[in-house]
Order: structure tokens, then C-alpha cells, then sequence
């Protein structure tokens, strides 16, 4: 996928997006929906990365639906969990039931993130003044009297400069934008590591999603259609000795928590087919300078617990093009503007980490430590005795502390 202007030398837009995540394509969209134009650099040749976020959670439904795509976009494959289970040792019980949500959609949709975002580049492709620039990366940023005013990238056709008043960093939690404009995060610390695995499923096998909680670790299973989606949680730093141990130990350990998978756990054949996410919690104190703003994981890198990350990074892209579509139009791009961004969604970020913290250090930070067999704990045991109470997680995951809502108009 990529646009005739990838070619040129030189581009000029209103807005230039590094990253084609799901905060840079949905903020692309929006802008061009609303008849700015915006060019979103992406440095891959396509969207095909697995084991990304791939959580379209109810509140990121929602927006479809103001958007009158949800139909469309729901008639793409992807598989529905209308609750969440945890299994500690011999005993499960649900932990989020998303049936009450106030939501179109009262489920979490499991859809590739490559479809995700294929889906909204084929939307923002029916809008004259967006540009999506794939196999473009961002290397240099260009400052004029101490503001950015656009960026150069390296491109299979030769460098491409980009003028553009706003510079947009929505490249990730490894984000060169924030690097090149000197905004440094603040690490928040992550006392666990991710592996992340495809497992075949077959019939008799456990309905829905589960983690799965025993002595030493935590294996997530998320239902796709033919597969597993498994994710292994381990302590920081540990896969080198996972490595040390040999691929046969570590299916010994899958085993141990799912017995059903049985011999299929061979089809892990060598750590190939094994992927490490090496998780990150950091957040900018300031997430902008005169002409550059930073968005999503750019922003503010989740940890993976409760699947998150995505929808934040969309409510993200939704506040800025709220804020930022009339003074795009007007030219008005100063740091004041930038900051109403960082004020809106400063708070849903802080808040959100604080409890992804809170759930890492007294939670997965004991079981990772534990040597014996855990017992229910008492928060699950009260979801268990008073099922009404998991409607609060279900609210905390499915929707999120301050939900936007598109205000921008259709230009088209």
C-alpha cells in the first residue's frame, strides 16, 4: 500500500504523522476527513507484524460506529469475548463481564492489527488530502528559528522532505520523532517480559479468554478462530535462561498450565516461533516543543495488562484531531494549542499506568516470585461471590478513564 507522492522529493502538508499505528492512522483519518491535509510516514512496506496489539475494545467501537463504519468494520474476521476469566490454580472465576456496558458493542473484538489498519487506510484513502507514505522513515526533524517545521525521511526512491507545521510523533514506545526533538520519558519500570505464540486449537478445547495463574508465571490464551494467540509472562530479563533451559522445558511449562494442549505444544518447534515483547511503562512529562507533538505509545508506553494500549493510543488520535482541526485550518499550531492535547489525555494516561502499576507490583510481581501454588485471591473471590462488582473492571478495560468522542465534521 502506498501513495504516488511517495515518490516526490518534496511534499507539503498541513500535518506530517510519523508512525502508521493505530494512533497515527486514525489521527491521519480524521484530519483528512475533515479536509486537512496530512501525510502519515510509515516505515515498514506493509502492516503485516504479528503478535501487535490486536484488543478493539468497546470504547474504540464506539467511535466506529459515530463514524458510521462499525457495520464494515465488524464484517472484517475477528472473534468476540463478551467477558474475561482468570483461572488461579484449580479455581476460575469471571473478572470483567462487558454485557452491561453502556457501548454499541458490549465486547472486546479480537481482529489482526494489520486489518485494523488496513481498514482505516482504505477509509482515509477516499480523502483527497490524505498521502500514506509506507517504506518512508523519519531521520531528521527540520527546525526554522527554533520550531519544527517538518521532518526528512529515507525512502526506497531517495530522501523526501516533508514540510509540514505540525510534526506529529506517533511512532511507538521506540519513537524517533520524540529522540530527534530531545523529549525524554520518564521510565515507570515493568517487572515482567512477554512471549508471545500461536497453538492450534481444536473442539473440546475452553471456550472464550483466560489467564491462567499458577505458581511462577501466567499464560493468557486468546481465542482466534483456528489458533491460540498465548501469551507467556515471565520475569524481566529472564529469556536468556529460558534459552539456556531449551525449547523442551518451556513447553513443559505451557503444559503445566494448559494440560489440554497436549502434544500440540510441539508445533512450538525452536524459539523462532516464539516472540519476545519487552514490556516498557514511560510516560513524557511534556509531550511537546514548538511545532512537534507526540501521541500514543510515543507518549506513554502501556503495559500490556488488560490490552489497553491501542485504544488509548485511538482515544489519543480522536482528542487531537478534536483540538487540532481548527487551528490546522487556521494555522494556528503553537505550543499553547498542543498543550490542550497533552491536558486532555494526560490524565486518562497517568491514571491508567498508575493502575497497571499497582496490578504489576502486588500482583504479577508475587506470582512471577511464588513457589507454590497460588489460592483464589480475595478481590476474585468477591467478583465470584457478587458477579454484579465485575461490571467495575469491565468498565475500567472495555471503555477507560474519559472516552472521546468524534466532534470532528466530514469535509467530504
Amino acid at each position: 500500500m502506498s501513495d504516488p507522492d511517495g515518490a516526490a522529493r518534496e511534499i507539503e502538508v498541513a500535518c506530517c504523522i510519523a508512525g502508521g499505528g493505530p494512533a497515527g492512522m486514525m489521527l491521519g483519518f480524521l484530519l483528512a476527513r475533515a479536509g486537512i491535509g496530512v501525510a502519515v510516514l510509515e516505515k515498514h512496506a506493509d502492516f503485516l507484524r504479528d503478535f501487535r496489539g490486536d484488543t478493539i475494545h468497546p470504547s474504540t467501537l464506539e467511535l466506529m460506529g459515530e463514524l458510521g463504519l462499525l457495520d464494515a468494520f465488524l464484517a472484517r474476521p475477528h472473534q468476540k469475548a463478551y467477558s474475561l476469566t482468570a483461572q488461579v490454580g484449580d479455581e476460575s472465576t469471571v473478572v470483567a463481564d462487558f454485557s452491561h456496558l453502556p457501548t454499541r458493542c458490549k465486547f472486546i473484538a479480537f481482529m489482526p492489527q494489520w486489518d485494523f489498519l488496513d481498514f482505516i487506510a482504505d477509509e482515509a484513502a477516499r480523502c483527497p488530502g490524505f498521502h500514506l507514505l509506507m517504506r518512508a522513515e523519519a531521520e531528521s526533524l527540520i527546525e526554522e528559528g527554533g520550531v519544527v517545521a517538518g521532518l526528512r525521511a529515507s525512502t526506497p526512491q531517495g530522501p523526501l522532505t516533508v514540510r509540514a507545521p505540525l510534526v506529529i510523533g506517533a511512532d511507538g514506545r521506540h519513537s524517533t520523532v520524540r529522540r530527534l526533538a530531545g523529549l525524554r520519558p520518564d521510565d515507570l519500570g515493568a517487572p515482567m517480559d512477554v512471549l508471545w505464540m500461536r497453538i492450534s486449537r481444536q473442539e473440546g478445547d475452553p471456550s472464550g479468554t483466560f489467564a491462567h495463574i499458577d505458581r511462577g508465571g501466567m499464560l493468557v490464551m486468546i481465542r482466534r478462530d483456528e489458533y491460540w494467540q498465548c501469551a507467556f509472562v515471565i520475569e524481566k530479563g529472564a529469556m536468556d535462561r529460558l534459552r539456556d533451559r531449551g525449547i523442551e522445558n518451556f513447553r513443559a511449562d505451557i503444559l503445566r498450565f494448559a494440560p489440554y494442549l497436549g502434544g500440540r505444544v510441539d508445533e512450538l518447534q525452536s524459539w523462532d516461533d516464539v516472540k519476545l515483547l519487552t514490556v516498557a511503562v514511560d510516560r513524557l512529562r511534556c509531550w511537546h516543543r514548538p511545532g512537534v507533538l507526540c501521541i500514543g505509545d510515543a507518549a506513554h508506553a502501556m503495559s500490556p495488562i488488560g490490552g489497553v494500549g491501542i485504544n488509548l493510543a485511538v482515544q489519543d488520535a480522536v482528542a487531537a484531531a478534536n483540538i487540532l482541526t481548527g487551528p490546522l485550518r487556521r494555522g494556528e499550531t503553537g505550543d499553547a494549542v498542543l498543550h490542550r492535547v497533552q491536558r486532555r489525555r494526560a490524565f486518562p494516561a497517568r491514571v491508567t499506568q498508575r493502575m497497571q502499576l499497582i496490578v504489576q507490583d502486588r500482583v504479577i510481581r508475587r506470582i512471577l516470585a511464588s513457589t507454590t501454588r497460588p489460592e483464589l485471591p480475595v478481590a476474585l473471590r468477591l467478583l465470584r461471590r457478587f458477579p454484579a462488582l465485575t461490571r467495575i473492571p469491565a468498565r475500567l478495560i472495555g471503555i477507560g478513564v474519559r472516552p472521546e468522542h468524534v466532534q470532528t465534521d466530514d469535509a467530504a
